[in-house]
């Protein structure tokens, strides 16, 4: 199994972002740690750590989920493919808005590599083009 292959961990989120061009770990939401392009005032997030909030329900103990990550899509088509083929979900508080959630505990259900083409995306959605253009080479 190539390193690729292996299943992701919340670990991997932060050195995937962090491997981005001008990325930095900032906060948004008030207070939420957000990974955001590029450094500085005009960063905008691709990345956060969601705080358990009643618009996020897990049905099976009716408890807010306590590890959710908000992940950017670039288009309402890319949400709903990724929704499609979890562990990735939204909640009608999310309507409109071009994003999936997905638990921590559950990033083990996709492979490395699956979790590093969503972050890429994510970024891609919201970096400037000369970043994207730097980026592709």
């Amino acid at each position: 199994m190539s390193v690729d292959d292996r299943p992701a961990t919340p670990e991997d989120v932060e050195a995937l972002c962090l491997g981005l061009p001008e990325v930095e770990l900032g906060v948004s939401w008030g207070d939420r740690p957000t990974f955001k392009v590029p450094r500085g005032a005009k960063g905008k997030g691709f990345v956060l750590y969601r705080r358990p909030h009643k618009t996020a329900i897990d049905p099976a103990t009716g408890q807010e989920y306590d590890d959710l990550l908000v992940i950017r899509t670039a288009t309402e088509a890319e949400k709903l493919a990724l929704v499609a083929q979890g562990p990735f979900f939204t909640v009608p508080h999310f309507d409109g808005y071009n994003a999936v959630l997905v638990q921590e505990s559950r990033l083990g259900e996709i492979t490395l590599a699956e979790l590093r083409e969503v972050i890429e995306d994510a970024w891609r959605a919201v970096a400037p083009k000369r970043l994207v253009r730097e980026l592709d080479g």
